[in-house]
């Protein structure tokens, strides 16, 4: 029996194998690589995680929004003969929803000095979406606000001891204690209800990512390798959450993390610095006035 072998077939078998063969998060074009000293890197690590697999620009810079948006949750075509197989590679590397990064996103770029683009360093401009009191970074009015801190870290990494993961009440400890600390260590520490908005949400985000966004437990080796070495951690098993985190599951849990940690304000008015000078140009001073003559009877 003689079978008739056309061109066509050979065409489509090496396309299928152009399709399966394509990069995955953990090589290739997305494998991770720590950062060159000439590359920029700023105090998110989510975004410096994605920086260091090439989901972002490696270098740090020209991040625009988008690029954001569509890396946390986006699709990737297959950039080769996708129309003739309809075939879409998913990349989305959080599966968090675009509703709940736009808003910080744009806060981001007013942090940069082009009209369109940011990089990861400028977005440490303390008074946008920068913050006091994190959980692995100094406060900027004592020390680097950009770098890991594996010293302030501690405080979360021996917050649950004894078992292997993270949950609400741990995380919530972890931030009393670091404001607790940083209280003392910083008497120019900014503390309102815009600091504690930041810090819940990030602070709830890496046990959804890395856990359930449910029950807020996340594994300690996912979170502590996202923190420490700033790279995804597909090798130890992780993998991207199944449910997407949007506006519905995530503000319950950011709600029981900012219960947890029992926060109290330090005092003063919120604001967000519109840009890199000293003074804060877009302030809530005013408001906060108004607001305390009428709490007082005024």
């Amino acid at each position: 029996m003689h079978f008739k072998f056309s061109s066509t077939f050979f065409l489509v078998s090496s396309l299928a194998s152009t399709v399966l063969s394509c990069p995955t998060a953990t090589e290739g074009k997305f494998g991770f690589a720590k950062p060159k000293s000439t590359d920029l890197r700023g105090p998110c690590p989510a975004l410096n995680a994605l920086a260091n697999h090439g989901f972002l620009p490696r270098d740090g810079r020209n991040v625009t929004i988008r690029q954001v948006l569509q890396v946390s949750k986006g699709i990737f075509f297959v950039p080769a003969y996708a129309f003739l197989y309809s075939v879409q590679q998913h990349k989305d590397i959080y599966n968090v929803d675009s509703a709940l990064l736009l808003g910080v996103a744009k806060l981001g770029l007013l942090t940069s000095s082009e009209p369109d683009t940011f990089t990861l360093d400028d977005i440490k401009l303390h008074g946008t979406i920068e913050f006091d009191a994190s959980l692995s970074r100094e406060d900027f009015a004592v020390g680097d606000n950009s770098k890991f801190n594996e010293s302030i870290y501690s405080t979360y990494a021996n917050s649950n001891p004894g078992v292997s993961f993270y949950n609400v009440n741990s995380t919530g400890k972890a931030m009393f204690d670091r404001l607790a600390l940083q209280e003392k260590k910083n008497p120019q520490i900014t503390n309102t209800d815009k600091e504690i908005g930041f810090r819940s949400f990030t602070a709830a985000l890496p046990l959804a990512i890395f856990g359930n966004v449910t029950t807020g437990v996340a594994p300690k080796k996912f979170v502590d390798i996202w923190f420490r070495e700033e790279r995804l951690p597909f090798a130890e098993g992780w993998g991207v959450p199944s449910c997407a985190i949007d506006t519905k599951s995530l503000p319950p849990l950011i709600g029981s993390v900012k219960t947890a940690s029992r926060w109290t304000s330090s005092g003063g008015c919120p604001y967000v610095r519109t840009g890199a000078g000293d003074a804060p140009t877009l302030d809530s001073k005013a408001i906060c006035k108004q607001l305390d003559g009428l709490t007082k009877g005024k």
